[in-house]
């Protein structure tokens, strides 16, 4: 059930004494990767109590449609433009009627009207009330409007009939939610990408750095996170809002930059693209360094090399399948697949920073990817968002080819 990794679910809690199963399938979602927000019927509040779905879910329990404090957070709007699924279980025969008419009279049934998002329901009602003519109408009604019916099952029921109306089992309906999300390219991969320049100091002021703004990076951590994967984002300083559905960790220099990644690892899939300073100073002056009035010599800074990131993490012993980035000048191509062999990568992306249309802080990137064998894959000139879909499909092509 990798495919609820980092999906959304609202799950609907309607007032039947199938409520009790509610607190089981909180927990499969969340062991599946899910984040679940609960919202409550009044009649559901008689069952189980918000406090027991708030501690499973770790999300606050929605139940009052006009509560201030509510909508000042996260009210039935928010939660309708945030859920990738709404699942309702148990999905009584008074919900489904109010549902088939479109009444919207408390958080639930509103949030329903107002979501883009798939919904589900699990009915769980009395094996007469389920047979019922008008309740079939409401499920055809419902089914016709593109919800989805997870059972009833069938067996016995708390009232001591048997038959059809029982609600699925929690491990069911997590699987039939599942079910709901098409299968991604890294669905369930764990992918560590970097981005972004670093930043080495000389003194509290200053510091050596690059043109580096990090867009392609954030860029394909975003397509990553869209195919599925769990993502996480090491960045060095930039102004990017981080993407949606992506663990994102600032540094600051190289070495800060290696030590966040090694605490990422293991992962299945290493994407490097960040541009890491080569050099840093040897000693980092305490207080501002100040020029001599009297002086007109330069300043002289010793510089040392930094650790190199990409070939430590491609060299552990359980190196992910590693794809790095050469932004070159010029000889693009053989420096690239000199990085390549140098570095025990799987994959390189070649890019031509001296090109001023798809260099540093610009909007658009053409790339070359260079494998194994030197055989290259060229990526014509588009923005950064669309080629950096583009690359993550090629990139999880062979990741799942190796």
């Amino acid at each position: 059930m990798q495919r609820l990794q980092r999906k959304r679910i609202v799950l609907g809690v309607g007032g039947g004494i199938a409520a009790y199963k509610s607190a089981e399938l909180v927990r499969r979602l969340r062991d599946q990767g899910a984040e679940v927000h609960v919202v409550m019927t009044r009649a559901a509040r008689e069952f189980i109590t918000p406090l027991t779905l708030q501690a499973l879910s770790g999300n606050p329990v929605h139940h009052d449609l006009l509560d201030p404090a509510a909508e000042a957070a996260m009210g039935h709007i928010e939660l309708a433009r945030w859920a990738d699924l709404v699942l309702i279980a148990p999905a009584t025969a008074d919900l489904m009627a109010r549902l088939a008419q479109g009444i919207a009279d408390d958080m639930l049934t509103t949030l329903v009207l107002a979501t883009d998002a798939p919904v589900a329901l699990a009915p769980a009602m009395n094996q007469a009330m389920w047979r019922d003519p008008a309740t079939q109408a409401n499920a055809e009604l419902l089914a016709a409007r593109g919800l989805h019916l997870f059972g009833p099952g069938a067996g016995s029921q708390a009232c001591g009939d048997v038959g059809p109306g029982r609600m699925l089992e929690a491990e069911e309906l997590a699987q039939r939610a599942a079910d709901c999300f098409e299968r991604g390219l890294l669905t369930g991969c764990r992918v560590l990408i970097t981005a972004g320049p670093t930043q080495e100091a000389i003194d509290p002021v200053r510091y050596i750095t690059n043109h580096s703004s990090g867009k392609m990076g954030f860029a394909l951590a975003e397509a990553a996170a869209e195919a599925g994967a769990v993502v996480t984002l090491v960045s060095g300083p930039v102004h990017l809002p981080t993407p949606q559905r992506v663990t994102r960790v600032d540094v600051v220099s190289a070495r800060d930059m290696l030590a966040a990644c090694e605490a990422a690892m293991p992962c299945d899939l290493l994407i490097a693209a960040a541009a890491v300073a080569d050099y840093r100073p040897e000693v980092i002056a305490t207080q501002k360094m100040k020029k001599d009035p009297t002086s007109d010599d330069g300043l002289q800074l010793r510089m040392v090399r930094n650790p190199d990131i990409l070939a430590t993490l491609a060299t552990r012993a359980d190196r992910p399948f590693s794809v790095g980035f050469a932004a070159e000048t010029e000889k693009l191509l053989d420096y690239a697949a000199r990085k390549l062999q140098d570095k025990n990568l799987d994959l390189i992306v070649a890019n031509d920073v001296a090109n001023p249309l798809i260099g540093f802080n610009s909007e658009e990137n053409a790339l070359t990817v260079i494998d194994r064998q030197l055989t290259q894959n060229s990526f014509a000139q588009t923005s950064k968002g669309k080629i950096a879909r583009q690359l993550i499909a090629f990139i999880a092509e062979r990741y799942h080819r190796n």
